[in-house]
Parts: C-alpha cells; sequence; structure tokens
C-alpha cells in the first residue's frame, strides 16, 4: 500500500469518525460544548440520549419564574402581572424589585435540583412566561429568560436531569384565565401580532438550545382554552391546530432534533385538536385534576397513544391527597404513562413534594388581597401596616430556600420517590 493510499484512507476514517460523533458533541449558539445525542421518540417510546426507552417521572417548578396567586395565598389576586400589582401597592418600586430578584434567586436553587435527582426525578418541566424574553418589565427584570433558562439547564446537566421547557404564558394567552397571566379571553388565536411574538420567542429559543442533550423538549404552549369559551368560538380546536402547525413549522427551521410537546385544548384534556401529524418527533399531552381513579379516566389517551403509536405524557397532575397520589402514579406506571406532578413546592401546603414555614405576618397580605381594591380610597382604607408586610416578604424570602423547606413525606412517598 502506497503511503498516498494510505493518507486517504486515515483521512477518509477520521472523516467517517467526525460524522459519527457529530450529534454526540456539538457547540450550540451560546458557545458551550454539548455532549450526548438529543432525546427523541420512537413509536409509543421516548428514547433517552443513549437510545434507551425511558418513561419519564418528574415534577413542575411551578409558581418560579411564573407567579400563582393561590401558592402565595393571595386569594382572588390569582396572576402573575396582579401579584406584582398587589405588591407594588404595599412595599413600592424599590423594594418589590429586591423583593423579585431575591424571590429568583432563592426560590429554585442548585440545592433543590440536586435533591430532586436524590428523590428519583429523572426530569423537570419548567413553566415560564413569554415575557422574560421581552423589554416588558417583568419580576422586576427585562429580557432575562436566558439567564434563569441556563442557570436551571446548567444545574440539571451536572445531574444528568432533562429539562421540558413549558411556555405557561403566551403573548395574548391561550388560555383566557389567570394561569396565563391574560386578559381574560385566549386573545392569541385571534391576533397575529401575538402568534409572531410567540414564533420569535420559540425560535430564539430553539436555535439556542438545539444542541443541548438535556433538554427533552419544548412544550410550546400550556394548557390552551380554558372550558367557558368553547361555545362562543366553536372552531376552537382548528384555531389551536393552525398555531400548532405555525410553531412546529417555525421551530423545525432551526431545530430538527428535539421533541416536541403539544397539548390538547380545553385544559390540555381534549385531543380532539390533533387534525393531522405535524412532526415525527412529537409528545402528546394532557392534564388532569380531581377525578375519581379507574381505568376510564386515562383510558381515550392510551386509546390514542395505541391508534397513532406516538407517546403520551401528563405535564401536570396531583394537587391531592397522598392517597390519591399514590393511587394515581401506580396506575400511570401500570400503563407506562410518562408523568410530571403539579408542583414541586407550596408554603404551608401538604400537596405537594415540598413545603415551607408560613411567615407570621403574612396574613395581612392575604387579608389585603382579598380586600376591596377597586379605587385609591379602597387602597388607602384597607392597606395593611406596611412594615409588618415587608417583615413578612422577608421572612418569606428566607423560608422559600432549600435549607428552611421540609418533604411532605406521604406525598414523596406516593410518587415512588426516595424519603431523604
Amino acid at each position: 500500500m502506497t503511503n498516498k493510499l494510505k493518507l486517504a484512507l486515515l483521512v477518509l476514517a477520521f472523516g467517517g469518525l467526525l460524522a459519527s460523533c457529530k450529534s454526540y458533541s456539538t457547540y450550540g449558539d451560546n458557545g458551550k460544548v454539548y455532549k450526548g445525542a438529543i432525546p427523541k421518540t420512537k413509536g409509543r417510546e421516548i428514547l433517552d440520549a443513549n437510545g434507551s426507552p425511558i418513561t419519564l417521572k418528574g415534577t413542575n417548578l411551578g409558581n418560579w419564574l411564573v407567579p400563582e396567586g393561590y401558592m402565595f395565598k393571595m386569594g382572588k389576586v390569582s396572576s402573575p402581572r396582579k401579584i406584582d400589582e398587589l405588591l407594588h401597592e404595599m412595599v413600592g418600586p424599590d423594594s418589590l424589585a429586591a423583593f423579585w430578584h431575591k424571590y429568583l434567586d432563592n426560590y429554585i436553587t442548585q440545592e433543590d435540583i440536586k435533591y430532586l435527582k436524590r428523590t428519583g426525578s429523572n426530569h423537570l418541566r419548567l413553566p415560564f412566561h413569554y415575557k422574560l424574553f421581552t423589554n416588558d418589565l417583568y419580576m422586576g427584570k427585562r429580557n432575562a429568560g436566558f439567564e434563569y433558562f441556563d442557570r436551571v439547564i446548567e444545574w440539571c446537566r451536572q445531574e444528568n436531569l432533562y429539562v421540558l421547557l413549558d411556555m405557561h404564558c403566551a403573548p395574548g394567552g391561550q388560555t383566557g384565565d389567570n394561569i396565563d397571566d391574560s386578559y381574560g379571553y385566549p386573545w392569541l388565536y385571534f391576533s397575529k401580532t401575538a402568534q409572531d411574538e410567540m414564533s420569535e420567542i420559540w425560535v430564539r429559543i430553539a436555535r439556542r438550545y438545539k444542541d443541548d442533550p438535556i433538554i427533552i423538549g419544548y412544550d410550546v404552549i400550556n394548557e390552551p382554552f380554558a372550558h367557558y369559551f368553547t361555545k362562543d368560538i366553536p372552531d376552537y380546536n382548528h384555531r389551536l391546530f393552525l398555531v400548532y402547525e405555525r410553531m412546529v413549522k417555525d421551530i423545525r427551521a432551526v431545530d430538527q432534533k428535539h421533541t416536541i410537546y403539544l397539548n390538547g385544548s380545553v385544559w390540555a384534556g381534549d385531543f380532539g385538536v390533533f387534525e393531522r401529524v405535524l412532526d415525527d418527533n412529537v409528545v402528546y399531552e394532557f392534564h388532569k385534576y380531581w377525578f375519581d381513579i379507574n381505568q376510564e379516566s386515562i383510558q381515550k389517551y392510551i386509546d390514542f397513544r395505541d391508534k397513532y403509536n406516538v407517546p403520551i405524557y401528563i405535564g401536570e397532575t396531583g394537587e391531592n391527597t397522598d392517597e390519591w397520589v399514590l393511587e394515581f402514579r401506580k396506575l400511570l406506571d401500570a400503563n407506562q404513562v410518562n408523568w410530571a406532578f403539579w408542583p414541586y413546592k407550596k408554603m404551608d401546603n401538604l400537596r405537594g413534594i415540598m413545603n415551607f414555614k408560613q411567615p407570621e405576618d403574612y396574613p395581612l397580605i392575604t387579608k389585603y388581597a382579598d380586600s376591596d381594591r377597586s379605587s385609591f380610597e379602597k387602597v388607602r382604607e384597607n392597606m395593611p401596616d406596611r412594615a409588618k408586610v415587608q417583615k413578612a416578604l422577608n421572612e418569606y424570602l428566607e423560608n422559600c430556600k432549600y435549607k428552611n423547606n421540609f418533604q411532605n413525606k406521604g406525598y414523596v412517598e406516593g410518587l415512588g420517590f426516595t424519603v431523604e
């Protein structure tokens, strides 16, 4: 064999090696090197980075990047912008900004992620607000989404814990209720401007993480359409389908690898939205709360999975007794359904994995939230002692830290996770 032939064969072999390794060590747009294959679907299964079937089991990092009134114990003050307004009235702009900055640092930390890995979670669903990717002032910051995404994703990478990115609040509002921080109507489906903005945000996210194997997928929109609107909007499923069609197309223009998760309509329960297959790497997602546990309660989703040979995933469930959680989790496991229970952490509440103490003066905040705030006169009349409110908020920031949390033992056991 001549030296030239040897050199040619060496070049070919080296080129083949590089080609075979391409998906296992690549660079993302943020300059980081990512190692491992991108998880994907195959028939009814989700395959991990090694190409082995995996059943997703985990929780939602609810109330962190999308504050919710009921978890803040604020009664009818339920959405992020209303929570922000309430706190603004009580402590003013500077203290409010300081609160949100500290809250974002304290509520979910690396220790929380390490704990969830130790207990047995293999993935986390991360709800986020679209405003994290705009110049709108949101939780005291502007355009801060990648700051918090990169932080939690890197923590999860160190623990080999997958992350599902969930747009919980979409431009215009996809649900029409408090959970999407909307103005009481699902304007997303009637607004080209909102859809354009939604697409632009997803494209930015997909472009940044297109090579990252710790991302299990993109959850396009959470719980589209509340049931209040199905009579007034008879073509709601088709309107949602058109949004899905566009988002899948736009995401695939920059990321052909990651799995896309699509919720059913009407609080994620109605799979009638899926007019046709939009992509061969999709997980079909449903949510379900507060029902009698039996095979019938999930059978229609099982039937959909088996008929179309696709994976299904319950992205939210729980908010119930330890016994209920145990029985439903066992039913999901028996039917090989991927799951994430809601939520990870709450204040003074046993219906979640983790719990923390309510500050002594916190009921002042709850009382004010439920008071008449319809005029400036009423705001002045019902305003609690501001110093006590500030003290309660400072204590909240300390109590919500992982080191001051305590496990809800029965709930953790119900999930089949390890109690520490």
